[in-house]
């Protein structure tokens, strides 16, 4: 299983300092931060795309090469790529771009996204929601098939034996859906035989096991090769040296930032005890200390099966210093456990086949 990391860059919305410094800031120390996640020997980096004053990434694929220059071995993702409003021509563009840079290690992870910011910013009415993905996902998945391009819908002009350049070394170019909770998402996904990764940031984390479930039956019925399924669960969490120490580093920011995102989509606070019920064995928090952490992403193994796991540890305005290290923990302490032990699980369940 590969085990990875990935985060939406929050800055602060309204500094005491101009926006410009502080972007700058915190873009240093995201690639600080993706250069040791490479160095430590974690598999993949995620950068989601936002077009909000608290986040600074609007532009994955521009951030990712910056990275892709640091680094050797790190997979370097969107996490996600809002493709219902962009195009789709210069998603691929850009991503293979990024392949060359990195010499194959880019991918796209696709999907709506969890805000509605860029639909009105780059001119997209919201009544085409669902419709908008659709067929951007087809273009895209036309352009990744093919050098020369035929497509047509309704919501874009058509390309007619039109060429799309450059191509990427990778071939074809990893893509991802990136999913939430719902059904038809992932069952589309199955269908197509495209990779899913599922974002589970509430409740008990086994309840999103069916979904995974129905990605894998909707496969099957498709006629879709089991063996080029991949699967990944996206969650909250934090590595810290103990797990006290986790928790408290990691409750203040990101109590705040599902706070503030609470009030525009009318949820209630968190608090602190709702907090540590989160962190529990089967709550959606994967927090503690480097063994707890490890058992943790062990035991939801078992119930998903999934082949990677990536972890949200730089939520709100994290400091620096604590990231750096918890990238650390996770890298030389959580990836051996979980390695270990699903590598023995493995070769055991071969021995007894």
């Amino acid at each position: 299983m590969e085990l990875g990391l990935y985060t939406f860059a929050d800055v602060n919305p309204n500094p005491s300092r101009s926006k410009g410094v502080e972007g700058a800031e915190r873009i240093k120390h995201l690639i600080e931060e993706i250069e040791l996640a490479d160095q430590v020997g974690l598999d993949v980096f995620g950068l989601g795309e936002h077009h909000r004053p608290d986040y600074v990434v609007s532009a994955p694929a521009v951030a990712l090469a910056a990275a892709a220059a640091k680094t050797k071995n790190i997979r370097l993702s969107s996490a996600v790529t809002v493709l219902s409003s962009d195009d789709p021509v210069r998603v691929f563009q850009q991503f293979a771009t990024l392949d060359l840079i990195s010499n194959g290690r880019a991918e796209i992870m696709a999907g709506r996204g969890s805000f509605i910011e860029s639909f009105p910013l780059f001119g997209y009415n919201l009544e085409d929601y669902d419709q908008l993905f659709e067929e951007k996902l087809d273009l895209l998945l036309a352009l990744r098939d093919g050098e020369m391009v035929d497509w047509k819908g309704e919501l874009r002009a058509p390309i007619q034996g039109r060429g799309v350049y450059p191509r990427p070394l990778q071939d074809p170019l990893p893509l991802w859906i990136a999913v939430g909770g719902t059904p038809q998402s992932v069952a589309r996904a199955g269908a197509l035989g495209l990779p899913v990764a599922l974002a589970i940031i509430g409740g008990e984390y086994p309840r999103f096991a069916p979904l995974l479930d129905l990605y894998r039956e909707a496969a099957r019925r498709a006629g879709q090769d089991a063996a080029k399924l991949k699967t990944s669960i996206n969650v909250h969490g934090f590595i810290a040296d103990t797990t006290d120490a986790a928790a408290d580093q990691f409750y203040g920011p990101q109590a705040e930032v599902m706070n503030r995102i609470g009030r525009e989509r009318g949820w209630g606070p968190t608090n602190r005890a709702h907090f540590d019920m989160s962190r529990g064995p089967t709550g959606n928090l994967f927090l503690g200390d480097p063994e707890l952490v490890a058992e943790k992403i062990i035991a939801a193994h078992k119930v998903f099966r999934n082949d990677r796991f990536l972890l949200q540890m730089a939520i709100g305005l994290m400091p620096h210093g604590q990231v750096m290290r918890g990238i650390e923990l996770y890298g030389t302490k959580v990836a051996p456990i979980v390695r270990k032990a699903l590598t023995e699980a493995s070769e055991g369940a071969k021995a007894t086949a």
